[in-house]
């Protein structure tokens, strides 16, 4: 399944966000991979952030990163970053944005 999500990273944190995101830790990365996940990409515009997702069941994905200390230890560093932040209470299958339109 593919998942869109929309963040705010505040805006004097810009540089400090795309910082911590050149050092995303492996064990985190190895994770997100094991939960399912076979991509995610961001996007930023200003401060808004848009994250595309390609994983097997994001609700599972959700459930597996939750509480695994080094998630809980990225998402601490990101709540001090962003504005609007990943919220783990979607992981169903209404979660992230709604589709508007694909190209046929």
């Amino acid at each position: 399944m593919r998942v869109a999500l929309h963040t705010k990273v505040r805006a004097d944190r810009i540089p400090a966000y795309e910082a911590a995101h050149r050092e995303v830790p492996a064990e985190l990365t190895d994770a997100i991979r094991a939960a399912g996940a076979t991509s995610w990409t961001i996007w930023r515009s200003g401060t808004d952030l848009f994250h595309l997702v390609d994983c097997a069941d994001y609700g599972h994905l959700l459930a597996e990163l939750e509480k695994l200390p080094v998630n809980v230890a990225w998402q601490a560093r990101m709540a001090e970053l962003l504005d609007v932040v990943h919220d783990y209470s979607e992981a169903g299958s209404e979660a992230g944005l709604p589709v508007v339109w694909e190209l046929p």
